[in-house]
C-alpha cells in the first residue's frame, strides 16, 4: 500500500534527496503536498513530474505565474498553508523550509500527518514547545533527519537519557579550517560557500563556515533529547563521516557513521533502516569510498578560528536567547551574502545585540505563542538592522 508523503521545502536540498528516494521508489509513495518559495522552473517541473494534490508557493509573484501556467489542471496552486486541509492523515511529512518561516507551516502538518521527519532546526530551536504539544496532542512521530540529530536518535534509541556521560556533534570545519586567521578579513560570499563536504544552501553553507550551524545543532539536540548543557559537547571532524558519537557511563562509546548524502538518514527514517540503500546508492552515483574509516580525524574546535564555540554556556542562557541570537544571524547572513557586511561582523554584530540593554527584556521572555515568539524575532532583527547601520 502506498505511503502518502508531503514536503515542505521540494525546492531545497532535503526536498529535493527526498524526491530521489521517492523517484527510486515509485510504488512505495503517493506525493499529497509540495511547498516551496520562488525557484519558478524546478517549481514548474516538480508540478509536471509529481502531480501533487497541492503544490504551496511562498512567493506572490512566482504564485501568480505559476497558478496561471497552471490555471486548467487539477492541482490547487496556493500562496500560504492557511486553508482546509481535509484529508486522512498522510504518512511522512518532510520539514524543511529553512529558517523560522517553517516553523508555522511544520506546526500545520503535525496536525495532518502520523510521522514527521523534521530537518528544520530554527523550527526547533524556536518553537520546540509548541512542536512537542501540538505532536503530543495529535499522536504524531517526531523523527529528526538531520545527521547529526538523526545519529544520536538511533544511538540512544534504547537508553535512558541518564546513562550518558556525554554526546558529542561533529563539525566538518567548513572551508576555512585550516585557513590562517590574518585571511578571514578578506573572505568573500563565494570562498564561504564552497563546503569542502556537503552541498547545501547557501545560508547553511555561511553558517557551517562560521560554526553557528553548529550551534543551532547543539540547542537543537538538547531540545530534542532533553540533554543538559554539561552533556553535549562539539568537536571538529573534517572527513564529514561520522556524525555523532555517544559516550556512555558504563565505558562504552559508540558512533554512527555514513557518507555525506542526506538520502541516507532521510532514507532510513522512512523505512526504518529496512532498506538496501547500498544499491540506491549506486544508481544514484552517490560516492562511497572504501577505506575512509582508517583515517578519521577529530580535533578540539579552535575558539580563535571558532569564535561562535564561545556561545556554548549563553546560547540557552534565558528562555528566548536561541530565538534572538537565530534570528540575528539570518540577517547578518543575508547581509554578508549580499556583501553589505565583512565575513568577520556576523559573530561580532551578534555578541554587539548581546550586549544591548534590550537584550535581557526580551531574552528572559517565556513564549508560549507562535505570535510571542514572532514578537521576539522581530525585535532581533530590527535590533540588528540597527547594528549594522552603526557599523558602516
Amino acid at each position: 500500500m502506498k505511503k502518502n508523503i508531503s514536503i515542505l521545502g521540494a525546492t531545497g536540498s532535503v526536498g529535493l534527496n527526498t524526491l530521489k528516494i521517492i523517484d527510486a521508489k515509485k510504488k512505495d509513495f503517493k506525493i499529497i503536498l509540495l511547498s516551496a518559495n520562488k525557484n519558478y522552473k524546478l517549481i514548474c517541473k516538480q508540478i509536471k513530474k509529481y502531480k501533487p494534490k497541492y503544490y504551496i508557493i511562498n512567493n506572490y509573484f512566482i504564485f501568480k505565474l505559476v497558478e496561471k501556467k497552471f490555471k486548467n489542471k487539477k492541482i490547487e496552486i496556493l500562496n500560504n498553508f492557511n486553508f482546509n486541509f481535509r484529508r486522512k492523515k498522510i504518512d511522512f511529512v518532510i520539514s524543511a523550509i529553512p529558517g523560522i518561516a517553517g516553523l508555522h507551516p511544520t506546526l500545520l502538518m503535525i496536525k495532518s500527518c502520523k510521522t514527521i521527519l523534521i530537518a528544520n532546526k530554527e523550527a526547533i530551536i524556536c518553537g520546540w514547545s509548541l512542536i512537542k504539544n501540538t505532536a503530543k496532542k495529535n499522536k504524531t512521530k517526531i523523527i529528526p533527519v538531520d545527521s547529526e540529530h538523526y545519529s544520536i536518535f538511533k544511538m540512544i534509541q534504547n537508553h535512558k537519557i541518564s546513562s550518558i556521560k556525554k554526546i558529542f556533534l561533529t563539525a566538518s570545519g567548513g572551508p576555512f579550517l585550516n585557513l590562517k586567521y590574518n585571511k578571514f578579513k578578506n573572505i568573500r560570499p563565494k570562498d564561504a560557500l564552497r563546503h569542502p563536504k556537503w552541498k547545501m544552501g547557501k545560508k547553511i553553507s555561511v553558517d557551517s563556515s562560521t560554526l553557528m550551524n553548529k550551534m543551532f545543532e547543539l540547542v537543537e539536540a538538547q531540545k530534542l533529547f532533553n540533554l543538559p548543557n554539561n552533556k553535549i559537547d562539539i568537536l571538529i571532524h573534517p572527513n564529514s563521516l561520522v556524525h555523532a558519537i555517544v559516550e556512555f557511563k558504563n565505558g562504552l562509546t559508540q558512533f554512527l557513521y555514513h557518507e555525506t548524502s542526506m538520502v541516507i538518514p532521510i532514507a532510513n527514517a522512512i523505512y526504518d533502516g529496512n532498506l538496501n540503500i547500498t544499491e540506491f546508492i549506486k544508481k544514484n552515483k552517490i560516492s562511497f569510498e572504501k577505506n575512509k574509516i582508517e583515517n578519521l580525524v577529530f580535533k578540539k574546535v579552535d575558539k580563535k578560528i571558532f569564535p561562535s564555540i564561545s556561545l556554548k554556556s549563553k546560547i540557552n542562557q534565558f528562555p528566548s536567547s536561541s530565538i534572538i541570537i537565530n534570528a540575528a544571524n539570518e540577517v547578518l547572513v543575508d547581509n554578508f551574502l549580499r556583501k553589505k557586511i565583512p565575513f568577520l561582523s556576523i559573530f561580532e554584530i551578534i555578541k554587539t545585540i548581546m550586549n544591548d540593554r534590550n537584550y535581557k527584556k526580551y531574552a528572559v521572555k517565556k513564549p508560549i505563542k507562535i505570535y510571542q515568539i514572532k514578537l521576539i524575532d522581530s525585535w532581533a532583527r530590527s535590533i540588528t538592522v540597527k547594528k549594522i547601520k552603526l557599523k558602516k
